[in-house]
């Protein structure tokens, strides 16, 4: 959903509404039939106001607001509804007609007013739409609307990630870059107040920069302290004890800190009086950071040049630190554990603007990659690529990246140029993907298009146009072992576990072609605990034993070959415990087909489709599949027609609808593929073989 409110009062227009759709689904019928309204509760800038709005929109109501400065005079937010003086028992009568009244920020409520939604509530005559902040200060007048069941309550998380990444992708031209997005994101946990000030001062102040590979902007260099961040970080910037301003510096420049006898200068007394004031965090393992990710980035910022150089750890010391932190993630990866993606040294030099070593781009790439952030993977590599334009292993990961991610969509070069240029290096692609489509003739009126056959002979693989038409199926994929073989075959020893997707070749290019492939994807180095054949599981072919051992991924390969669907269900639950989110969802997609019980199969489609709206426009032949299920029958054959490149007015023709029949249903799929416009549909359909002139 996206709707935009006006504010004559703004210079600029409000941002769209986006990522609560459900939420506003839930308050919108708490305002229906005989309910009596709802209170929706939050961090501070989370979006209630905002939510509560487009929920009214259209309906006519009365509304309240709480302030800070109001808290005295009795009935204050209530005073161009009420005479003064008044009493609580005047007051209910005088609102008795009130329908609907809207109470935003109800925790700046005067005790007064307070009590009198509380009445207003009680008495049950007016429906009554409640906002307030999560904590201590809420009136208890007002906690008892949840409390004493006179109200349901919604609770609303932060928006997640990919509603921040829509969010600031929203409006004129193309958004910011994935590691943009991702610093923002944390930085602002969640308030989108802020999440605005701070973007809007990056603009501003000029300090966005045009990245030439993809096209997007992208935010590096200091945090802008505005009024607004100063505020956010008042409680570090305003402790004045002995040696608290110097500690938090320290952990700004240098965090985590331990508390070893290493780490001179930490007073343990200081430490634990900023814990106790919520400025500071240790964990467990005695590591000690500030509290919020703000904090560090604002004392940075306002530090002096000379202060800072003192406080930054030497140019050495940080390459080391780099070394062991791209040694963990590679260990996580070998564990087949990649749910934890914290490695925060690498985000700061890409937020300083300092350039990342290859070698750690190419890690947190992979990394990415296997968690499902296609996106940040392929931005990964971009940075790895801009400090060393020749490195192989992040060409490849961005290839890989790029292939899997429907952000190759109109930008089909990029899943193919980065590993060609490394020497006659083929780009990796999985069938029915952006990068496989793209080695295909566009499919018209009266031309034949093949579907992608990843590997399956050494004759001409991924059809065009061939006399006679016929889909190839796609039956096998390229082993990295250097041959072409079946799917589900064991590959070869020069596999590189983890990093091998199966190969679709253009015309003419033989199994001996493939060398090139091969020497380019093992340059990133083994990555442990993925195994290659793990590719044709994906893809939907498995036999038993076609993985070794007993761990996550060979259970799914079992699991697939038995076309067992509680166990293919149990299999996702395992890959999504361990944070490979792409893995996952593709293994409940594979379950909704083998499952006997019909609501089982609805259980583990919805969990698919939760899953992939997670992993950042995926497009895989799993995915793809269980998206076009969505859509009813017209809707995939218009969708399909449309794919092929005809007109609506020919779709019309063909089918005998209107025009405006056609432009509806392909409407409502776009809607359901997460599809922007007929332009993505050739990655998102497998086309018939031929369509007749």
């Amino acid at each position: 959903m996206t709707t935009f409110a006006r504010d004559p009062k703004a210079l600029e227009p409000p941002w769209q509404f986006t990522g609560r759709d459900d939420e506003l689904e839930l308050v919108r019928r708490s305002l229906t039939g005989g309910r009596a309204g709802a209170v929706v509760t939050g961090p501070a800038g989370c979006g209630r106001t905002r939510l509560v709005v487009e929920a009214v929109r259209g309906i006519d109501h009365v509304r309240v607001t709480g302030t800070p400065g109001t808290r005295g005079p009795a009935f204050a937010a209530f005073a161009h509804l009420l005479p003064e003086p008044v009493t609580l028992h005047r007051a209910l009568h005088l609102l008795s007609d009130v329908r609907l009244l809207v109470v935003d920020d109800a925790h700046l409520l005067d005790d007064a007013s307070a009590a009198l939604v509380h009445q207003l509530a009680v008495q049950g005559r007016t429906r009554l739409l409640v906002t307030a902040v999560d904590g201590p200060r809420v009136p208890d007048a007002v906690s008892r609307l949840w409390t004493g069941d006179l109200l349901p309550r919604l609770v609303l998380a932060p928006l997640p990630h990919e509603a921040v990444a829509q969010l600031l992708g929203a409006g004129a031209g193309s958004g910011p870059d994935p590691l943009t997005v991702t610093r923002l994101y944390r930085l602002c946990r969640g308030d989108l107040r802020l999440l605005r000030e701070l973007s809007g001062a990056v603009r501003e102040r000029g300090a966005r920069t045009r990245l030439p590979d993809s096209g997007e902007w992208a935010w590096r260099g200091p945090v802008p302290v505005t009024t607004a961040v100063r505020e956010r970080a008042a409680a570090v910037l305003d402790r004045t004890g002995a040696g608290e301003r110097v500690a938090l510096e320290r952990l700004a420049f240098a965090e985590p800190l331990s508390l070893s006898p290493d780490e001179d200068g930490l007073d343990l007394a200081i430490l634990e009086r900023l814990e106790a004031d919520g400025c500071v965090h240790a964990d467990e393992h005695g590591r000690v950071r500030l509290a919020h990710p703000l904090y560090g980035p604002v004392l940075r910022a306002l530090a002096g040049r000379l202060r800072a150089g003192r406080l930054s750890r030497a140019p050495g010391h940080r390459a080391a630190a780099l070394e062991r932190e791209t040694a963990a993630l590679r260990y996580r990866i070998a564990e087949a554990d990649v749910h934890d993606g914290s490695a925060p040294l690498g985000e700061w030099l890409v937020a300083e603007g300092v350039p990342v070593p290859a070698e750690h781009a190419a890690v947190r790439a992979a990394f990415a990659r296997l968690r499902g952030e296609l996106r940040e993977a392929a931005a990964w590599a971009r940075e790895g690529l801009r400090t060393a334009p020749g490195d192989r292993a992040c060409r490849v990961e961005l290839a890989l990246a790029v292939t899997q991610s429907g952000a190759g969509e109109g930008r089909t070069g990029e899943a193919q140029a980065p590993v060609e240029a490394t020497g006659s290096v083929e780009a990796p692609r999985i069938a029915g993907t952006p990068a496989a489509a793209a080695t295909r003739p566009t499919a018209r009126r009266g031309e034949a298009e093949g579907a992608v056959r990843p590997g399956g002979g050494r004759g001409e693989v991924g059809g065009g146009s061939r006399p006679g038409g016929g889909r190839r199926e796609t039956e096998g994929v390229l082993r990295p072992g250097g041959e072409c073989g079946q799917a589900g075959g064991t590959a070869g020893p020069q596999a590189t576990p983890g990093l091998t997707t199966p190969t679709a070749r253009p015309h003419g290019t033989q199994c001996g072609e493939t060398e090139g492939a091969r020497a380019a994807v093992a340059a990133v180095g083994r990555t442990p605990g993925v195994p290659a054949g793990y590719d044709a599981v994906r893809l939907g072919r498995a036999e038993r034993g076609a993985l070794p051992g007993d761990g996550v991924f060979a259970r799914h390969a079992d699991a697939l070959a038995r076309r067992d669907g509680p166990a293919l269900d149990r299999a996702a639950e395992a890959l999504e415990e361990r944070g490979f989110l792409l893995f996952a969802a593709e293994a409940y997609a594979q379950a909704v087909g083998a499952h006997r019980d019909p609501r089982a199969a609805r259980v583990s489609r919805t969990r698919a489709m939760a899953l992939a709206r997670r992993c950042q426009g995926a497009r895989t032949p799993a995915l793809n599949g269980l998206v076009l299920g969505e859509l009813t029958a017209r809707q995939r054959q218009i969708v399909t027609l449309a794919a092929a490149g005809l007109s609506n007015r020919e779709i019309a023709e063909r089918l005998t609808l209107s025009v405006r029949t056609v432009g509806n249903h392909l409407y409502g799929a776009y809607t359901r593929l997460g599809a922007g416009d007929r332009g993505a549909l050739p990655w998102l359909v497998e086309l018939p073989a031929a369509e007749p002139a």
